[in-house]
């Protein structure tokens, strides 16, 4: 959950509904816009903390801003 809530605080201007899946055996896999941008059954581990928040903007762009709390 923390890595939803990073990104929700983040980039909650720009995200029009977010949905978080359940899956078997410890899946762990962040998808956006049809494109995985982090998966645990690739990498063999967990994603260190931070590393979904870090992915996430990497696949939004430089030019999408934070939100400014």
């Amino acid at each position: 959950m923390s890595a939803a809530n990073d990104i929700l605080r983040t980039y909650q201007h720009v995200i029009e509904s977010l949905t978080l899946t359940t899956g078997g055996s410890g899946v762990f896999d962040v998808i956006v816009d049809g494109q995985t941008i982090y998966s645990k059954a690739e990498t063999g581990r967990h994603a260190h903390p931070g590393e979904p928040l870090e992915l996430f903007a990497a696949h939004v762009g430089p030019g999408v801003p934070v939100y400014q709390r």
